[in-house]
């Protein structure tokens, strides 16, 4: 395979159908939908696909799998995902294709992500002569959202049928100029655990102290306490993160309330040490409020585990984009305590899940995601269907040929 004059011929494409997928970007910007309601994103995919004459099945409701077939189909499978939900959030950016769906707005870029997936399918598909193999499209749905698409996808047989030998996925990143990339080899976004703690005791009247269980003493000392298994407990070089992010009970100046209710996160890059805090976390939450007089319930979700690169597929990968990009333009990304249900696809084949810059080049920064001014340079969208076209077409670092 000339995969030279088939990288000439990628960024020429991608080129040429920038505005037209800058466009699906935006119907689809203006079309949110929430974790596992993205029924309408679904049947938008479904057409864009049958359009470009491309096979496809549904698995998990909304999610979506399409098929392009090249030369000798059997040779090598290799899979690209791109994720499709929204996230609950008023957008406050006063542009012409703002979200219609108040309260619900893609604000951590899955838009770009499936526009750009859509635009290598296009891509891809008039190309489907000059690249061997198979090409697995998946669109996924639940992201953002516990127990996580991919998981559900898997459990579908999204990597059956024919199983891919690896898998890419793609995210933008708002302090990377367009035009950019990075990744990195190893484990690059943390496992996520959603903590909940309710705390009991015998409330009432402030002035009878002495007679009741102090819910939000017991409440704010276990909050502290808390902070100390990652200042006292974490292992030294290990990254993690443990925040307790909503309190609510009681509603009264005068009054100690019955319970109160705490929910945090727990993230962290190893798993081992993320079992272990598991259990200081039920330790130290327990302790505190039994000390204190109180009673408490606690519950860990476990939700996506460490997301890790396979080093042999991210050299491959780099080098490919490297010959594509130029050297300066492929940058190796920060380990980030974010976390991604990529990670589920990862824990079963080789993965490579790599950064899509989306800052203009005149902007010193811009709204970072899951806010409500989130937008993004669509310059970047050029890249994107690019990267993800040159990925799918040459990227299976054992069997390309």
């Amino acid at each position: 395979m000339d995969t030279t004059n088939l990288s000439l011929k990628i960024r020429t494409l991608a080129k040429q159908y920038l505005q037209e997928f800058i466009a699906v970007r935006r119907h689809i910007h203006q079309h949110p939908e929430l974790s596992y309601q993205e029924f309408q994103t679904s049947n938008y995919i479904k057409q864009q696909l049958q359009e470009l004459g491309i096979p496809f099945q549904v698995l998990a409701k909304t999610g979506v799998v399409g098929l392009i077939q090249g030369k000798d189909p059997h040779k090598r499978t290799v899979a690209l995902r791109a994720d499709m939900d929204a996230l609950p959030i008023i957008e406050e950016n006063q542009v012409p294709y703002c979200s219609k769906n108040k309260g619900v707005m893609h604000a951590c870029g899955h838009d770009v992500h499936t526009a750009c997936l859509l635009g290598a399918a296009k891509i891809l598909q008039t190309l489907k002569e000059e690249w061997y193999g198979t090409i697995k499209l998946i669109f996924q749905l639940g992201e953002e959202k516990n127990p996580g698409g991919a998981s559900l996808m898997i459990q579908e047989g999204v990597l059956e049928n024919p199983t891919p030998s690896c898998i890419f996925g793609l995210h933008v990143h708002t302090d990377l100029e367009v035009g950019k990339i990075s990744m990195v080899a190893g484990p690059c976004m943390a496992s996520a655990d959603e903590i909940y703690v309710t705390v009991k005791g015998q409330g009432g009247s402030i002035g009878l102290r002495h007679q009741l269980v102090d819910t939000p003493l017991i409440t704010s000392q276990i909050i502290l306490s808390l902070q100390q298994i990652i200042s006292r407990r974490r292992p030294t070089f290990s990254p993690s993160v443990l925040s307790i992010s909503s309190i609510t009970g009681g509603d009264s100046f005068d009054t100690i309330p019955s319970s109160m209710s705490l929910k945090g996160t727990f993230r962290a890059l190893d798993n081992d040490w993320r079992l272990k805090a598991h259990d200081l976390i039920k330790q130290t939450v327990t302790g505190v409020a039994h000390a204190l007089g109180g009673e408490v319930d606690l519950s860990i979700d476990k939700g996506y585990p460490v997301l890790v690169n396979n080093p042999q597929l991210y050299e491959h990968s780099k080098q490919q984009a490297i010959d594509f990009l130029g050297k300066e333009q492929v940058l190796e990304t920060e380990i980030r305590l974010g976390a991604e249900d990529f990670s589920y696809y990862a824990q079963k084949i080789p993965a490579c899940f790599y950064r899509l810059g989306v800052r203009s080049s005149n902007k010193k920064s811009i709204p970072p995601v899951h806010t409500a001014l989130f937008d993004i340079d669509e310059q970047a969208i050029e890249t994107g269907m690019a990267m993800m076209s040159l990925f799918g077409a040459i990227g299976d670092f054992k069997k390309n040929s």
